[in-house]
């Protein structure tokens, strides 16, 4: 009887160094700044660090110049980061297998084609990108405090982040890091727009605002690369914890006459001995690094982000003048957008097709390939990795392209480059030929895409 146990791609080590730290022999563990697991003996996390450190040397040895990013082994796949000068953040990851077992006898097949570098090197950037909005850099940490309080603020941050991470879960999304546009009609837009005016000018300590409709961005005066890190957090950490509590947030606070309430921010307005914790976000630009409170207020299913000057707390009072602002005005907007929302008819994509669709310009992001409320594939996982691949093929061409295959199960995957725009389509039609395939494709542009243009 033969038995089968497939094991899915897992992380297997994630740790961060410094190797000038340690340059002397018996201080080597000083090198290591952070290690996970938590619980590995010294030795192994000296020897493992010692070998990554050895690899990067080696490496440079052919090219300084382009440092080294991934090394492949039969079981596991290494990333590489040098996040900043003498830091690395090295993260390690299971190669999925498939175990069978026949007459006492086991023997792993490894899916090495199932991991692939650019996924996983969005991954790992993607977590000191994090880790930098909410903690700041290295070496502002160090340059203000000192190493130990980086690796308190490390440890902190990593042991909570790492256990969000769905690794076998992780494809093309994460090397896009996009984001989804609500699209409203000019007046909705509008009225948002001066409602977000009103209240930078009604409240000078806040700084930048975002506003969000379900996880969709409707507008934001951060910085893309910013919004993108902000959107990713709230998209992937915070709203989903909000479903759970979804229903008690639609009643608002207790005597509230609107549905208003803070997400981030004081538990409850009412109470004055109860503690006000914001998180504190670090907003990079080329002269400065502004430190700012992040305060999240939500009504109903509308959310707004405000950036507040992180000089000082705000007082209570100053939230509770906030809420009595925001909270009727928010919820009537929330209502109206709910009711657009709901006349507008919204295309899941069909079963022939699946599509993905990225904007470099704005970050734009469109995508059919997972379910929008169970987030789970509806793509074969195969096509979504060649889909992968024709994204990796194309970040190497300086010039516009298109690129057409066919697989095995008889669907055809198509990519196309144009203008700084991507777009991938997997369609299943079996007995279409290479034109009937380049049609469709245009159809669907001309169907999802009316006011994009690419180049034929």
């Amino acid at each position: 009887m033969t038995t089968t146990h497939v094991t899915p791609v897992s992380l297997q080590h994630f740790f961060i160094y410094n190797p000038t730290y340690g340059p002397r022999e018996g201080e080597e563990h000083k090198k290591i700044l952070f290690f996970h697991p938590a619980n590995t003996h010294l030795d192994r996390q000296i020897r493992t660090v010692g070998l990554s450190e050895a690899v990067v040397q080696f490496a440079d040895e052919f090219g300084p110049s382009k440092r080294c990013e991934a090394v492949h082994t039969q079981k596991t796949r290494q990333l590489y980061l040098n996040a900043e000068p003498d830091f690395w953040i090295v993260m390690t990851v299971r190669v999925p297998s498939t175990l069978r077992s026949e007459d006492d006898q086991t023997k792993a097949e490894y899916h090495e084609e199932d991991v692939q570098d650019t996924v996983y090197q969005a991954v790992l950037k993607q977590a000191y990108t994090m880790f930098k909005f909410f903690m700041g850099t290295f070496v502002e940490i160090i340059n203000k405090h000192n190493i130990e309080e980086l690796k308190a603020r490390l440890s902190h941050f990593f042991l909570q982040y790492l256990g969000t991470l769905r690794l076998n879960q992780s494809d093309i999304l994460d090397i896009q890091n996009g984001i989804q546009f609500l699209p409203l009609d000019k007046n909705t837009y509008l009225r948002i727009q001066c409602f977000i005016n009103l209240i930078e000018a009604s409240f000078p300590q806040i700084k930048y605002t975002a506003f969000l409709y379900n996880d969709q961005l409707v507008w934001s005066g951060l910085e893309q690369d910013d919004m993108r890190t902000l959107y990713k957090y709230l998209t992937t950490n915070l709203f989903p914890t909000l479903l759970d509590t979804e229903e008690s947030a639609l009643k608002g606070p207790p005597g509230s006459s609107h549905f208003g309430k803070y997400v981030k921010g004081p538990k409850t307005i009412q109470d004055n001995t109860s503690p006000i914790q914001l998180p504190s976000i670090f907003i990079h630009s080329e002269t400065k690094t502004d430190v700012l409170h992040l305060v999240v207020y939500r009504a109903l299913s509308a959310t707004v982000c405000l950036m507040v000057d992180g000089s000082s707390l705000p007082s209570r009072d100053w939230f509770r003048t906030v809420d009595a602002f925001l909270g009727p005005q928010l919820s009537r907007l929330a209502s109206d957008i709910a009711e657009q929302y709901a006349n507008r008819k919204v295309s899941g994509g069909s079963q022939d097709y699946k599509f993905v669709y990225f904007n470099h310009m704005n970050l734009a992001q469109k995508t059919t390939v997972h379910n929008k409320k169970t987030a789970a594939l509806t793509i074969n996982p195969e096509i979504l990795r060649l889909i992968g691949d024709i994204n990796a093929d194309f970040s190497k061409w300086e010039e516009d392209g298109e690129a057409l295959m066919r697989t095995l199960s008889d669907w055809w995957v198509v990519g196309k480059k144009s203008d700084q725009r991507e777009f991938y389509v997997a369609i299943n039609q079996k007995s279409a030929n290479l034109i009937e395939i380049n049609e469709e494709v245009k159809k669907m542009c001309a169907s999802h895409f009316t006011n994009i243009f690419f180049l034929d």
